[in-house]
Order: structure tokens, then C-alpha cells, then sequence
């Protein structure tokens, strides 16, 4: 099948975003099969080899970014997804409660320090965003002040941009039914149970401000630099599927080069 993920789940510029527009069971025609099995197979095993032509180029870096409700699926598609990199060339960093020494500074200042380098795939697990949603829904600064913040991510966004960083953001979007779902699940199993907290279930009341705060979020800061994909998210083999997708077409458009030997071959001598 056919699909050009990378353009079915983006946000199309300038748009206003209502989710629940976006059916979150959403498949695109895919089911659950060989077929699809062998495709999500086919494209992390062509990411491995993305990763080992960016990291032999070094010249530019990849950045994705995911967001999501809690259960929406983020530690589990990293895993999956990135199953085949070299850990060597890939960093993962999620962002919590700022330290004391994060918070004396402005919200991107620990962000920008998370930035891969060169030849390098960065992952954010929560990111900057959490400044705009969780900041917002419990007003943990003043409105003019996470009001602000849009333009400066989209300022910070570009920048990084113009530095040869290319950023995926992927949201991954689940149903309120599902998230309550899997919360159940991990409650019943013994293996996840260690996952479940007080505020997560605390938090299922803050959800239409939350739902409000991302349509904001997705809306205000899809831009060409760093544009947002919704993943319909409730199955967990489409979201990654979708996401494994999305990253294989665009690395494969970077078209990276493997750079010259530093040597004359032709001079090397065998003893």
C-alpha cells in the first residue's frame, strides 16, 4: 500500500486545529497484517542506514520531538521506532520539573543545551512544549507570559533550523476512552504497575484544557522549519508505523553523502 505518511498526517500551514476533527483510531487504510509488519520492518531497518550516512557526513542533526497525553504512547514508540540506531548516534532526553539552577534562566536555555550536534539524532520525550500546556492548564506563570512563549519556540525553531537541525514533532493523539484504558491495564499488570501515579488520574479532569492548550500549540508553532504531525495513536501499531514512516521519508529526502576518505587509498600500503 501506497501511503505518503509524511503528508496524510501533517498539519496543513495556517490551518486552525481541532482535534476532534482527527479520529484517533485512525488507520489510513492499514490493518494489522504481514503487509504491515514487513513495511514498519522495511523503514527501521532503512533508518539504521540513515543514521550511519548522517553520522558519517556530520554536517547537519536530527531532532524529534514528541508530545502527548499520559499513555499516549511515548516511551513506547521511541522504543520500538528507534529499535535499530546505534545508541552511539542517538540521544534521548525527556523534560521534567526545571531544576533550581534550570529555573534561574529562561524555559529554552536548558532545551538548546539538549540539542544533538552533528551526525547526531536527538529524541525529546516531552520537550518545550510542556512551557505552553502544563504551564498554561496550571498556571504556573502568568498568561502574558506563556502567551509570549509561541513566537519565541518558533524564533528558536528557526534557528536551529538555519544550523542544519531538521525537526520532526509528532503528537500523538489518543482518545480519552483509550488513555483510560490503558491506565486500567497497567494496573493490572504487575510489570506496569510502577507507571501509574496519583496525578495521572488527577490530571484526566484537566483534559479539555489540555485539548485546548495543544490546539493552540500545534496550530501557533507549525511551521516549514518544524512542522507537526498528528499520529492517530489508540493503535499502537499504527502510531508506530505512522511515525517509522514519516522519519524514513524525510531522512530519505536529506539525501546525505558519505564524506572523502582523509587518506590516498592508492598510497596505502599493505605489509
Amino acid at each position: 500500500m501506497a501511503t505518503k505518511f509524511s503528508k496524510e498526517l501533517a498539519i496543513k500551514p495556517g490551518h486552525k486545529v481541532k482535534l476532534s476533527k482527527w479520529d484517533a483510531d485512525d488507520t489510513l487504510g492499514w490493518d494489522k497484517n504481514h503487509e504491515m509488519k514487513e513495511s514498519l520492518a522495511s523503514a527501521i531497518k532503512r533508518l539504521d542506514s540513515f543514521q550511519y550516512r548522517l553520522y558519517a557526513e556530520k554536517k547537519r542533526a536530527v531532532l524529534l520531538i514528541f508530545q502527548g497525553l499520559d499513555a499516549a504512547g511515548k516511551d513506547g514508540t521511541i522504543r520500538h521506532v528507534m529499535s535499530g540506531v546505534d545508541p552511539q548516534g542517538c540521544v534521548v532526553r525527556s523534560f521534567k520539573v526545571p531544576t533550581a539552577e534550570e529555573a534561574a534562566h529562561d524555559f529554552l536555555w536548558r532545551v538548546h543545551k539538549a540539542v544533538p550536534g552533528e551526525g547526531e539524532i536527538g529524541i525529546f520525550n516531552r520537550s518545550h512544549y510542556e512551557d505552553v500546556l502544563a504551564a498554561r492548564v496550571h498556571n504556573l506563570v502568568p498568561k502574558d507570559v506563556w502567551s509570549r512563549r509561541y513566537a519565541q519556540i518558533n524564533h528558536f525553531e528557526h534557528m536551529l533550523a538555519e544550523n542544519q537541525v531538521k525537526i520532526l514533532k509528532f503528537f500523538l493523539h489518543i482518545s480519552k476512552d483509550e488513555q483510560k484504558k490503558r491506565f486500567l491495564e497497567r494496573i493490572d499488570d504487575p510489570d506496569k504497575r510502577w507507571k501509574i501515579s496519583e496525578a495521572d488520574f488527577t490530571e484526566r479532569k484537566y483534559w479539555d484544557d489540555y485539548t485546548a492548550a495543544y490546539e493552540d500549540a500545534l496550530e501557533r508553532c507549525n511551521t516549514a522549519d518544524a512542522p507537526w504531525f498528528i499520529i492517530p495513536s489508540n493503535k499502537k501499531w499504527f502510531r508506530n508505523l505512522a511515525v517509522s514512516h514519516i522519519i524514513d521519508e524525510t531522512l530519505n529526502e536529506m539525501d546525505f553523502k558519505f564524506p572523502k576518505p582523509t587518506v590516498n587509498l592508492k598510497k596505502l600500503k599493505w605489509r
